[in-house]
C-alpha cells in the first residue's frame, strides 16, 4: 500500500517506521476498498502518522481511548481529531459513547409496529412520528417512566412554550401535537396513560391562507437551471436532478431513491415509488431530463456495484443517504430568491402553480404529484384562483 502511495525513499521509510504502522495500514486499506482516491489516501497516511505520533500510544497496543483524550492530544491540529476519531474506532481502540437510554424505548417502538402493521404508513413517517414522540416526552421531564403521570396541562405548555419562546411555526406546532394524538390514541388502547387524554391536545390553529404553499417562480425555475450549464461534475450531476424535481413534482426521497432500473429507455418511461403509499408511479420520459439523466451517467457518475442512479461525487461513492437540500438552495440563494424555504420541496410547489396556470385541473395536479387525498392539492387552489377556471389540454413537454 505505501509503495503505491509514495516513492521518495525518504517518505517511505518515514511511514514505515512511524508508529502503530499495522492500524495504519488497515484503515488506508479500508479507506481504498471504498473507492478512495490515490490523493486522498496520501493525505489520510499522512494524517494518520501525524495523529500516531500525537497520540503516543504505539507501546500500549491494548489501551482504549476516549474522545476527550484524542481532543486534548490532537488541540495544537484540531482538524486531525475526526479522522482520529474514525481510525481508532475502526480498529477498536476508541471508547463507545454511552446509549442514550430512552425510558420509553418499549412504547415507542410498540407503537411503531402499530403503525407499519395496522395503519399500513410509510417507513418514512413511521420514523418521523417516533422520533417526534420521543423528543416530545423527554422535552416534559417526567419523573419516572410511567406515561400516566402525563397530563394534558404538560402537554399543553410544552406546546405554547414552542410557539413563544422557541420560535416554532404554527403549521410545526399542529404536526407535533397530530402526532401526539396519535401516540396517546394508541397508549390509551394499551392501557399506558390516562384515558380521554388523546382527544383534548390541541394544537395551535392554523389560519387559512397561513399555509400558502409558495414557491419560486417558473422564471426563477428556468434561472436556476441556468446555473446548471458548463462541464462542471457537479452542475451535470444537479441538472436531472432539479429537473425531476421542477418538471415533475417529486419528493426528495423519491429522487435520492431513484434505480438505474427505473429509466426505461426503450419506451420512454420513468418510474417513481411514491415516499408515503410506496406505490409505483408511471411518468412520460421528457427527451431534455433524458438527456440530462443520460449525459450524468455517461460523464459523471463513477463506475459503481451500487444501482441508485444518483450516487456522491466524492470517494466513496454511493447512495446519497440524505436529500439534496444543498443542489437547490445554494443555486436559489444566489440568484437572490426570496423564500420562506429553499430546500427541494419547494420546486413541487413551483411545479403545482406552473400546472395550475397552464389550465390543469386540481384532480390532474393530484395526480401528477402523487396526491391521494384531494385536500393535499386543493390548498393550491389559493395561488390563482383564475387558472382554475380554465381547464385546457396540456402537455408535460410544453413545461420547458
Amino acid at each position: 500500500m505505501l509503495d503505491q502511495l509514495f516513492k521518495r525513499p525518504h517518505a517511505l521509510a518515514r511511514h514505515r517506521n512511524g508508529p502503530l504502522l499495522e492500524e495504519r495500514l488497515a484503515f488506508l486499506t479500508h479507506l481504498a476498498e471504498r473507492g478512495c482516491s490515490r490523493c486522498t489516501l496520501q493525505d489520510s497516511a499522512r494524517d494518520l502518522l501525524a495523529i500516531a505520533k500525537m497520540l503516543r500510544v504505539a507501546g500500549r497496543r491494548q489501551e482504549i481511548m476516549t474522545r476527550d483524550d484524542i481532543k486534548r492530544k490532537t488541540a495544537g491540529k484540531p482538524c486531525l481529531y475526526p479522522t482520529a476519531i474514525r481510525w481508532l474506532q475502526f480498529v477498536g481502540r476508541l471508547q463507545p459513547q454511552p446509549a442514550v437510554v430512552n425510558p420509553y424505548a418499549k412504547e415507542i417502538h410498540v407503537f411503531a409496529e402499530h403503525m407499519e402493521r395496522d395503519k399500513g404508513l410509510s417507513p418514512a413517517t413511521i420514523r418521523g412520528r417516533c422520533w417526534l414522540v420521543a423528543r416530545f416526552l423527554s422535552r416534559l421531564k417526567i419523573n419516572g417512566s410511567s406515561l400516566r403521570k402525563v397530563t394534558l396541562r404538560q402537554i399543553d405548555i410544552s406546546l405554547q412554550e414552542m410557539l413563544d419562546r422557541q420560535g416554532y411555526a404554527r403549521t410545526t406546532v399542529q404536526t407535533w401535537a397530530e402526532g401526539l394524538r396519535a401516540f396517546f390514541r394508541f397508549a390509551e388502547t394499551q392501557g399506558w396513560c390516562r384515558k380521554g387524554l388523546a382527544a383534548c391536545i390541541r394544537g395551535p390553529r392554523v389560519f387559512s391562507q397561513a399555509s400558502l404553499p409558495l414557491g419560486p417562480s417558473w422564471d426563477e425555475v428556468q434561472q436556476l437551471l441556468a446555473t446548471t450549464e458548463g462541464d462542471e461534475p457537479r452542475n451535470i450531476r444537479a441538472r436531472p436532478m432539479l429537473m425531476l424535481f421542477a418538471i415533475y413534482g417529486l419528493r426528495a426521497g423519491e429522487v435520492t431513491r431513484l434505480c438505474l432500473e427505473d429509466l426505461d429507455w426503450e419506451h420512454e418511461l420513468l418510474r417513481v415509488v411514491v415516499s408515503k403509499t410506496k406505490r409505483v408511479r408511471t411518468y412520460p420520459l421528457l427527451r431534455s431530463v433524458g438527456e440530462a439523466v443520460l449525459r450524468y451517467l455517461q460523464e459523471v457518475r463513477p463506475r459503481s456495484p451500487h444501482r441508485a442512479l444518483f450516487l456522491s461525487l466524492r470517494p466513496p461513492f454511493g447512495p446519497l443517504h440524505a436529500p439534496p437540500w444543498d443542489v437547490v438552495a445554494r443555486r436559489l440563494k444566489s440568484l437572490g430568491v426570496s423564500l420562506p424555504h429553499y430546500g427541494p420541496h419547494i420546486l413541487r410547489h413551483a411545479c403545482a402553480a406552473r400546472l395550475l396556470a397552464d389550465g390543469l385541473s386540481l384532480k390532474e395536479i393530484g395526480d401528477q404529484l402523487g396526491h391521494t387525498d384531494p385536500d393535499a392539492t386543493r390548498i393550491y387552489a389559493k395561488v390563482d384562483l383564475v387558472g382554475l377556471r380554465q381547464v385546457a389540454d396540456f402537455e408535460l413537454g410544453e413545461v420547458l
